[in-house]
């Protein structure tokens, strides 16, 4: 009984199809998360924060996986692949916007415009957050890496979204909700936000970083090897 040595084309193969869920799953996630944010939520009329909140955490924590099994080089990559899907995003809903409809529609028609002419603001905040949160918490991943050696991933993916989120949520909520909410409320939604998404990646997004990375990992390097 020997171990047969593990197919490179295989595992490149078997890498590439992963890797193109993965991506789609992220570019969805993110798109979801814009046109969730029209939507404010209010609790008690004290706290506030786009619904967006809500699925935006697990769009880091594929960022995370990115990084993480493919590197920041790929993780980079896909995040301009996103960057330009969200430009598409505001164009195609904006032309659907422009374009007329029948009168016994006009009810369905407003309801789509009141959504889709707020998404390009929402968007814009969205795609500068994005970039700077997206491309400073793929950066800081790789370096906690290498300062670490590569153990204690919840160090990374925690230590580097600490950070990250400051560059997301404070463009954001400025560029999005300024002059649309109060001051004092614009802060409770940063504040809130912050948190919000930290501890949703504490929780959550961590711990299912840790059974994805490790599931992927192990579909790529050692899927291919048997014994024989």
């Amino acid at each position: 009984m020997h171990k047969v040595s593990e197919n490179p084309l295989k595992n490149r193969a078997s890498s590439d199809r992963l890797l193109i869920v993965v991506t789609a799953l992220f570019v969805t996630l993110y798109l979801v998360s814009n046109i969730m944010a029209v939507k404010v939520i209010g609790f008690l009329n004290m706290f506030f924060f786009d619904a967006g909140t809500i699925t935006f955490p697990f769009a880091y924590m594929l960022g995370d996986v990115l990084t993480e099994v493919w590197g920041y080089k790929t993780a980079r990559r896909v995040i301009w692949i996103t960057f330009f899907c969200n430009l598409l995003l505001v164009l195609c809903t904006q032309i659907g916007v422009w374009l007329p409809s029948p009168n016994y529609l006009d009810e369905t028609a407003l309801a789509y415009n009141a959504v889709f002419n707020y998404v390009p603001r929402i968007v814009i905040a969205s795609l500068v957050g994005f970039l700077l949160g997206e491309l400073c918490n793929a950066w800081l991943m790789e370096r906690i890496k290498k300062l670490t050696r590569g153990r204690r991933l919840w160090v990374r993916t925690i230590g580097s979204s600490v950070v990250a989120y400051l560059f997301d949520t404070l463009p954001f909520v400025l560029i999005a909700f300024a002059g649309v909410v109060a001051p004092v409320d614009l802060l409770k939604m940063i504040l809130l936000q912050y948190c919000m998404k930290l501890g949703i990646e504490v929780l959550f997004g961590t711990p299912m970083a840790y059974a994805v990375i490790i599931w992927l990992k192990k579909q790529i390097f050692f899927k291919n090897g048997c014994n024989g």
